[in-house]
């Protein structure tokens, strides 16, 4: 199986700056004698606790089940009593609390007992999806959706591709590289499980041609495996945003997503490499998703590296450990300098979508004032999905969304593009975040008001109807008050006798 590579419009050539976190193996962070877990880690409901402030709970129990549809349950990362159920800061640009469950460890780090699968092809696609929900799997790539979903294509579609996205393309995160580099059996047990699932007739295991060490130890496990014959590793070639979703389609199959639509309807399902290892661990291990691999670089991190941390474990305690150089509450960034965002207090827990923790950044001039657009077209050139960025900076800056949307505003990935080549340093990519939290909220004020409108209408109605039924009963009554008098009437007055012959000759 060969898979042809095309391009992608636009994109950057980044300096990868990759190559300090890569140097020593994956270590594993130590235990913090406090996690706090939110509530939500994922797109889709918050979980809901099961637990009540002391109880005891042990490694890897669930501590709050799933809500509705699209949410996953969670679960204690580690052994301990659980001293708290309320509001705690969280890791969001908006620097907001969020409903959070927090464990005082104890030390012990004592294991639940593990339900382990020796065969998962006994099971139906739907309990594997099932467990997958309950060991509370989300894509690790970044975005958090729950994965048990991505593996459910429905009636309606026919998976033809697993597509497994090993680009990483954003500079300094590692995460994926050196779990491919160290962890590809596991990765490939995940890929099985999948492929299962989805019925899906490939698979492309896609990795970036920078990341030589991780194709290598990938290719090496896959040989061990004959019967994976329909999964492929295609190198391709290094360029951001190729780690997007829909630039990675684009690049290994030649197809596009048309706006407004999604890989499934096209036959693609895409996870990340941290996705398949965690399915692999939960099906096969019994292991429900308590930690991930966190990339923590930069110029201010004396021991930059990838570390095996638990989820809820304070970023102090993290940054502590790599003997961060850094000042209490001096900004840092989680996740990427492209797509990151901003945070700076010590007191946040890692979860389930932490990538990366950046300190200090290299070749990043300080921010500077913007100045007025010159029109250059830079940013169109450079956008990854053939949008025209100065158009939607007009429109967003002017608060006209109806024009913002005609240009395909949603399609923006927000991958930063425009950004980084704007001459004039304007912020485009907070313009558009700007307008769609406007639209979103002008929708959903618009649903309110149309429920309200349609809850009026309905009362209304009701209300007509009741007035009529009333009517109704009310000359249903009329009527047989009126035939009851009638025949009542009948009943009380003498009947007289019908004159016969005699009478009429006694007249005369």
């Amino acid at each position: 199986m060969s898979v042809p590579l095309t391009k992608f419009p636009g994109g950057l050539k980044l300096t990868g700056h990759k190559n300090r976190s890569t140097q020593v193996p994956i270590r594993k962070t130590p235990l913090s004698k406090q996690l706090v877990l939110p509530l939500q880690q994922h797109i889709g409901a918050a979980a809901v606790p099961i637990v009540e402030v002391g109880d005891k709970v042990l490694k890897g129990q669930r501590i709050a089940h799933a809500e509705g549809h699209v949410s996953v349950c969670l679960h204690a990362p580690s052994s301990g009593v659980i001293t708290a159920i309320g509001e705690h800061a969280i890791p969001h640009p908006s620097g907001l609390s969020a409903p959070c469950i927090t464990i005082e460890t104890d030390g012990e780090e004592q294991w639940i007992e593990r339900q382990q699968i020796a065969d998962f092809r006994q099971h139906t696609a739907h309990e594997l999806r099932q467990i997958i929900r309950d060991a509370g799997i989300v894509g690790l790539g970044g975005a958090g959706f729950p994965s048990f979903i991505k593996l459910n294509p429905g009636v309606h579609h026919t998976v033809e591709t697993l597509l497994i996205n090993g680009a990483e393309c954003e500079p300094y995160i590692t995460c994926d590289d050196m779990l491919m580099r160290e962890r590809a059996e596991g990765i490939l047990d995940g890929v099985e499980i999948m492929l299962f699932a989805l019925r899906a007739s490939r698979c492309i295991l896609a990795i970036e041609d920078n990341k030589s060490e991780a194709i290598t130890a990938m290719r090496f496990a896959l040989s061990h495996r004959p019967h994976l014959s329909q999964t492929e590793i295609v190198v391709v070639p290094t360029r951001y945003p190729t780690g997007g979703e829909k630039q990675l389609i684009q690049v290994v199959t030649g197809k596009q997503i048309p706006s407004n639509k999604l890989p499934i309807d096209i036959g693609i399902v895409c996870h990340n490499p941290g996705t398949a290892y965690a399915v692999g661990r939960a099906i096969l291990h019994g292991e429900p998703l308590i930690s991930r691999i966190v990339t923590v670089t930069g110029t201010d991190v004396t021991h930059a590296g990838n570390f095996e941390t638990l989820l809820g474990t304070p970023i102090k305690d993290l940054l502590d450990f790599c003997e961060t150089k850094r000042q209490p509450d001096e900004p840092f960034i989680q996740g990427g300098p492209m797509m990151g965002y901003s945070l700076a207090g010590d007191d946040l827990p890692i979860t389930k979508t932490a990538n990366c923790i950046l300190v200090g950044v290299d070749d990043v001039a300080p921010p500077a004032q913007p100045l007025p657009c010159i029109r250059c077209g830079d940013c169109a050139e450079a956008c990854p999905v053939s949008l025209l960025p100065q158009q939607l900076y007009w429109y967003s800056r002017a608060k006209d969304f109806d024009q913002t949307r005609n240009y395909n505003l949603f399609d923006c990935i927000e991958c930063g593009c425009c950004d980084y080549v704007c001459p004039s340093k304007i912020p485009l990519v907070s313009y558009f975040r700007f307008s769609k939290t406007e639209i979103m909220n002008q929708q959903r004020e618009q649903q309110k008001a149309d429920l309200a409108r349609e809850r009026h209408e309905s009362r209304l109605a009701r209300l007509e109807r009741e007035k009529q039924e009333k009517e109704e009963r009310q000359r249903q009554r009329k009527a047989a008050l009126a035939a009851s008098k009638a025949a009542k009437a009948k009943k009380d007055s003498p009947e007289k006798p019908e004159p016969t012959d005699s009478d009429a000759k006694e007249k005369v």
